[in-house]
């Protein structure tokens, strides 16, 4: 894939949104910025790492090279150490097991290097800001998406992420809790699968087996299911068309282009579109405003989303859109202003 966005416009965008003074690489205040990329092996992590590059590469924060930890959290630590070792003064990160950073943070702390959380909330440890959505949200808004379409009544399968991961945690807890409430006669299946797509595809296929009769499915990370899922309801026969007898009801979240054109050729019904481009952008804003040693309180932002305060710092819950046939086409979505696949 590459963004249509041209260099130019980064620029600006980058100066507009940070009120920075200059736009050149090595103008960071206070020292250079070290990124771990969590992982590389689905469409929206790939496609965080563009929006970082093309930030970066337009005008963006001084940065050493990007340090990809392959969803390994000792890698996690070694790349960081790695990173401050070669004099970043801030660190952007993406934690997978949000709860074995600890360690790492407190130490990062101790040298007084802020930390920027991509996507995860670490479970303990000092950040100085968490950038992501609000993934219980996510799961409820699928839970009212998929109660509403099904009438209230009958059987869906939950294709959960990893559970020692705060969002895995925050979907299926928030997901099972309004279907509890609002949709009692609904009955779910929850499927543990570590965010693997082949895990996702044989808890799929063996609950099928057992139960022929599913409507529904809600998929907590297209990047990771869609595909798998998919070709497994293929070769069953069951990838009937949406409005159409038959058709299983599919919410997925993500918001890569994948699942949108899914929904236009009507596969799966809506996603919740998880900003890719927003994660890059702001995680190199707060680690820059970190550099510079400034403060931020709870309250909204005027970038649409709302700081939050988290026991161990702060989180900006950025905004994740429904996105259905009604507005698949609209070029907001970030998946929507990258152009091509490689």
């Amino acid at each position: 894939m590459r963004l249509r966005t041209t260099g130019t416009a980064a620029c600006a965008a980058v100066l507009a949104t940070a009120a920075l003074a200059g736009c050149n690489r090595g103008a960071t205040a206070g020292g250079r910025i070290g990124i771990d990329v969590p992982r590389t092996d689905t469409d929206f992590w790939n496609s965080y790492q563009q929006y970082l590059q093309k930030d970066l590469d337009h005008g963006g924060p001084d940065a050493l090279p990007l340090s990809n930890s392959q969803n390994d959290i000792a890698k996690v630590v070694a790349d960081v150490q790695a990173l401050t070792g070669q004099g970043a003064k801030a660190i952007v990160m993406a934690p997978q097991d949000t709860g074995a950073i600890t360690a790492e943070l407190r130490r990062l702390a101790a040298k007084k290097i802020p930390v920027v959380s991509v996507d995860t909330r670490p479970d303990e440890g000092p950040v100085y800001m968490v950038v992501r959505a609000d993934n219980r949200a996510y799961g409820e808004k699928s839970c009212a998406y998929l109660g509403r379409k099904l009438g209230g009544r009958g059987r869906v399968a939950e294709l959960q992420g990893d559970l020692s991961s705060v969002n895995g945690r925050d979907r299926s807890r928030a997901f099972a809790s309004c279907m509890k409430r609002r949709f009692p006669k609904i009955t779910v299946h929850e499927l543990a699968t570590d965010w693997k797509g082949e895990v996702a595809s044989a808890k799929l296929q063996g609950l099928l087996a057992q139960h022929p009769d599913l409507d529904g499915l809600y998929l907590q990370a297209g990047g990771a299911f869609l595909r798998p899922v998919l070709a497994l309801l293929e070769q069953k026969k069951l990838l009937k068309p949406a409005g159409s007898a038959g058709h299983l009801t599919i919410i997925s979240n993500d918001g890569i282009p994948d699942e949108l054109d899914a929904i236009r050729a009507r596969k799966i019904d809506a996603t919740l579109s998880q900003p890719a481009d927003l994660y890059a952008k702001y995680a190199l804003y707060y680690a820059r405003a970190g550099l510079k040693g400034r403060t931020f309180a709870p309250g909204r932002t005027d970038h649409g989303s709302t700081i939050v305060r988290i026991r161990n710092g702060l989180e900006d819950q950025l905004p994740a859109p429904l996105v259905t046939r009604d507005n698949v086409d609209d070029p907001a979505l970030w998946a929507n202003q990258l152009e091509g696949k490689e």
